[in-house]
């Protein structure tokens, strides 16, 4: 990534080669063959098939075409402006993003995590703030991913670049364990950005004048509404919707495989989760620890796989006989769950997304 001067210049990178490549082939026949098509992502097997192979035995191929494409002349200032001046120039944007915040002209994204707590410790935001993490620079980012979840990270940071509204306000670190709190709030945030255009999938946040669902998520708290929200909406199990002992959410606990699946599974169904067993699980998956999944989440765990090879699992963790239902799941696994929603004959993923951006914005 040497190639790139700043910051800019590499989000910019990013997000020309899938707008680029969006906009190709966006006619209602070419959009529903996508959704009735396997996730490109898992069908990958052969080198021969990889784009980025082929981009690296065929040195006139376009740059755009790898998943860390280069920027093209011109695509960021204006077609048949010269490279050269973008670079001599670097050090002068540079200088402007100092300071520079949501809303201001020189602005880019992404935002860096909106809880980190300031010198003082008490998460209050006054006063000297701690020094993040340097995760602006996408490449960086991309260090800390896995191989197989780059791409469906990648289109994260892209999404969160290019969409706007929320999407800009999710802090991001890939390596580091999501809270529950934090995935909840990207997963209200990503299900209504993919489904912007049919407000009957959307989820309506919920209202401060609403009780709580849960006694530690006060309508004062950061992600109330999406949490209510979806709690109101049953996605999330609570008192709402039967479950008399979950009165408390606890969001800063670290999310777990099982919660992962349990909560993002209806919004790919978006119908009532199927009774499961643990035999039924075990023949489903092959997983040998089927046993401690908890009850609700084995419906989901079982409903999952009957997405095929949309299925979120095999997106995230690939081919495995342990679910290790307890384990936490990290930012990365979060936002490669978050990549797509849908079933085997009908979905809508990031790129989708992108495509329509761009094809709005023409």
């Amino acid at each position: 990534m040497a190639r790139f001067a700043s910051s800019r210049s590499v989000c910019l990178g990013l997000a020309s080669a899938l707008l680029a490549t969006g906009c190709a082939g966006g006619s209602l026949g070419d959009s529903l063959q996508r959704s009735l098509e396997a996730d490109p992502q898992l069908q990958a097997q052969f080198p021969a098939k990889n784009e980025a192979a082929q981009a690296e035995s065929d040195p006139t191929s376009d740059d755009s075409r790898s998943p860390l494409a280069t920027e093209p002349d011109g695509a960021a200032d204006g077609a048949g402006e010269d490279r050269s001046a973008t670079r001599e120039s670097a050090s002068d944007e540079d200088s402007a993003q100092v300071g520079a915040k949501p809303g201001d002209a020189t602005f880019i994204g992404p935002l860096p995590p909106t809880r980190w707590q300031d010198a003082g410790g008490n998460g209050s935001g006054e006063g000297e703030e701690a020094q993040p993490p340097q995760t602006t620079d996408a490449s960086t980012l991309l260090d800390e991913v896995p191989t197989d979840l780059k791409p469906y990270v990648q289109d994260w940071i892209t999404l969160g670049i290019t969409a706007g509204g929320d999407f800009v306000n999710i802090p991001f670190q890939p390596s580091r364990p999501i809270t529950r709190g934090d995935y909840a709030h990207w997963l209200f945030a990503a299900n209504n950005q993919f489904f912007s255009d049919q407000p009957a999938k959307r989820i309506r946040p919920g209202s401060p004048n609403s009780t709580p669902a849960f006694q530690d998520v006060p309508p004062s708290h950061p992600d109330f509404a999406a949490i209510q929200g979806l709690a109101e909406a049953g996605i999330i199990p609570s008192a709402l919707s039967g479950n008399a002992v979950a009165v408390t959410f606890r969001p800063d606990d670290t999310l777990t495989r099982e919660n992962l699946l349990l909560w993002k599974v209806p919004l790919d169904t978006r119908a009532v989760l199927p009774m499961a067993t643990v035999e039924a699980v075990q023949s489903a998956w092959g997983f040998q620890d089927a046993a401690e999944i908890e009850p609700l989440a084995l419906r989901a765990v079982l409903a999952d796989r009957q997405t095929g090879d949309f299925a979120n699992i095999l997106r995230v963790f690939g081919f495995t006989t342990l679910f290790q239902p307890k384990r936490s799941v990290s930012q990365a696994e979060a936002a490669a769950v978050l990549w797509r929603f849908g079933h085997q004959t009908e979905g809508v993923s990031v790129q989708d997304v992108i495509r329509r951006g761009t094809a709005a914005g023409n």
